[in-house]
């Protein structure tokens, strides 16, 4: 490949994630791909050096900076000290700071132009926040790093995209937290995105109910009535192809999805289990809404899977193509 032609080409962000989880070697494994973007990993060299070795590959490890072209067998590293040492396998809340800096490093990159998008390995929540961090997600973090009031979360794969119109909270918790601006601004999102990033240019949304059966007019509970609807009627209004509320537990069959361009879920966990199913392993997910560019692994830490050689990278691998694609359609004309 043409070094001269590589300087053109976008670089993308990777963080390495929790390091005593898969991320790190599943980092390493990007060497098995040629791609149309420059990846930089964001962790530490030593870390990522001891993972290249033990997968075999022979590459050197570059501390990269702003302004460094690619090089063949140069694997380029945005240097994060680890706090105290790995035991793979095993998390300590002490590295959390590590992992927190890794994600500041890339976001700051990417406002600062230096990175065209940044694509992000799993980490360990219930670790960060044993560090005494509040810390629910990356797609929160990402929020707040950015000074985002709404973002949304969309899930990639399977041939469907499930964005959710809450995220990592209680059941208890959704019904009140569905409220008309949240969901408006939802659906905002999710469409201009779509046409944004993804080069559909008159998205066709599905809205799924609340409760069963999407309420059965009003006798099943009343969000739909009260809040999905007519939130719903008010942006067909303005101009938005949304239809619904769909009953959730028809909606994803494959005639009703065939002329979908996105399916919007209520909560998490009524999505995502059939899009995981369909997908699992090769799914990623996307923050929309954000100023920058993000896409992640659908998947967690694996923390039985690292050092085993058995942790799959599809997802990464996937993660990184959708974040290329995104910088490519962003760009295109019109």
């Amino acid at each position: 490949m043409n070094s001269v032609h590589e300087q053109h080409r976008p670089i993308l962000a990777v963080t390495s994630g929790e390091p005593a989880g898969v991320g790190p070697e599943l980092c390493t494994r990007l060497v098995e791909r040629k791609w149309s973007a420059h990846l930089v990993v964001v962790g530490d060299a030593d870390l990522i050096e001891e993972r290249l070795e033990r997968a075999g590959h022979s590459m050197v490890v570059r501390f990269w900076q702003p302004g460094l072209p690619p090089e063949n067998g140069v694997f380029d590293v945005l240097h994060c000290p680890l706090v105290c040492p790995v035991l793979a396998g095993e998390p300590d809340p002490r590295n959390a700071a590590y992992v927190l800096k890794t994600l500041d490093r890339a976001i700051d990159g990417c406002h600062k132009g230096t990175f065209a998008g940044m694509v992000t390995a799993p980490v360990h929540k219930g670790v960060i926040c044993d560090s005494g961090v509040e810390f629910s997600g990356h797609t929160e973090y990402l929020a707040a790093k950015t000074k985002t009031p709404q973002v949304v979360m969309m899930l990639v794969g399977g041939g469907m995209r499930v964005a959710l119109a809450t995220t990592h909270l209680p059941l208890a918790e959704v019904s009140h937290a569905l409220t008309a601006e949240r969901l408006t601004r939802t659906l905002e999102i999710v469409h201009y995105d779509l046409i944004n990033y993804f080069g559909v240019d008159h998205p066709h949304i599905l809205v799924a109910g609340f409760n069963p059966h999407a309420g059965e007019g009003g006798h099943i509970g009343r969000e739909e009535v009260n809040v999905i609807i007519p939130v719903l009627e008010r942006l067909r209004k303005d101009g938005l192809d949304v239809v619904g509320p769909l009953p959730a537990d028809t909606l994803f069959v494959p005639h009703t999805l065939a002329k979908a361009d996105a399916v919007l879920a209520m909560y998490h966990d009524q999505g995502l289990p059939v899009l995981k199913h369909a997908s699992f392993g090769g799914g990623v997910n996307v923050t929309l809404g954000l100023p920058i560019i993000r896409t992640s692994v659908d998947h967690g830490t694996a923390l039985d899977l690292v050092g085993t050689g058995q942790a799959n990278p599809g997802s990464l691998f996937a993660a990184v193509e959708l974040a290329i694609n995104m910088v490519k359609s962003q760009s295109r004309p019109g």
